[in-house]
């Protein structure tokens, strides 16, 4: 059955893109180059993931918001996944199956506003000193994972992490191209600008007049309100924001032992202060660090 999507509802969405750092300091469970997509292949992790996202079904319902479920296949294509003794034909069941766990939290919830989503990274770690991609390699080399998603039961899927325009245009022309709506979230530096110095509204408009506005929406993650909210510019393009717990830099949290986990109260206090200077706004939640308690305190203040 079609469900409406963010943007066509008139209901705010919560999403968690915090999981990998979940996993890891909540969980004590190791993520070879931040991979949870080899967690499906266990029965005992694979409830650790699905877990996840009930939490934030029964959170969303709580506060009487939607919700999008992100499918742990993030790190699941082919330059990521092969050092981890992955190839592309594995691939293919790793993304199916990623969006069947989501599917099963979804039927067990028994409602028409949760969304399932299949999270989509870079092809290489987005903060690494690498030429950026053309717009053409990156749709061709998207393809891949966004063909092993149509026949699905996603909704759409989610592309998290991007700073490179080119990539991130390419990365939607190719889930155009199997008539997939995708959501492309950026990611900024404490300056709020992408690591390359182009600023973020400017990053928003290239995209689109590089790929006719095909994305659904953009939104911004892994990076702390501080580092973003002078950013945004209420940009009518701009409608999530999925925030880091920690106000420390990506470089300073790559080398953190412990877990940042800030203030959640003061973390919903100025993500509800940002969605009222843009509102925009219609999906909010958290990345690094976060839990649901500070989900909770999003979903609270915006309310």
């Amino acid at each position: 059955m079609a469900r409406q999507l963010p943007h066509e509802s008139q209901k705010k969405y919560l999403v968690y893109a915090g999981t990998g750092t979940d996993l890891i300091f909540n969980h004590g469970i190791e993520l070879p180059g931040f991979a949870s997509f080899p967690l499906l292949e266990k029965p005992e992790s694979r409830a650790i993931l699905a877990n996840q996202m009930k939490a934030i079904v029964d959170l969303a319902g709580e506060m009487k918001v939607g919700c999008i479920l992100d499918a742990p296949t993030w790190m699941a294509n082919v330059d990521r996944a092969a050092p981890l003794g992955y190839g592309a034909g594995q691939l293919v069941d790793v993304n199916r199956d990623g969006v069947a766990l989501m599917e099963e939290v979804r039927q067990a919830a028994g409602r028409d506003d949760v969304l399932v989503s299949a999270c989509i990274g870079p092809r290489y770690d987005p903060y690494a000193d690498i030429p950026p991609l053309s717009v053409e390699d990156a749709r061709q080399y998207h393809s891949a994972q966004m063909s092993s998603l149509k026949d699905t039961s996603v909704d759409l899927v989610t592309a998290y992490t991007f700073n490179r325009p080119s990539e991130a245009a390419g990365c939607i022309l190719a889930a155009r191209n199997v008539d997939l709506p995708i959501i492309m979230s950026l990611v900024v530096e404490t300056d709020g600008c992408l690591a390359d110095g182009t600023k973020l509204v400017e990053a928003i408009d290239w995209i689109d007049a590089a790929t006719n506005a095909a994305a659904s929406f953009f939104m911004v993650n892994c990076a702390h309100p501080t580092h973003f909210s002078r950013a945004l510019k209420n940009h009518p393009r701009l409608k999530g924001i999925v925030a880091n717990a920690s106000i420390c830099s990506h470089a300073e949290l790559d080398e953190a032992d412990e877990l940042d986990e800030g203030d959640p109260r003061q973390l919903g206090k100025q993500i509800a202060e940002i969605a009222r200077d843009n509102p925009s706004i219609i999906v909010f939640g958290g990345c690094c660090g976060t839990d649901m308690r500070h989900l909770k305190s999003m979903a609270r203040e915006l309310s």
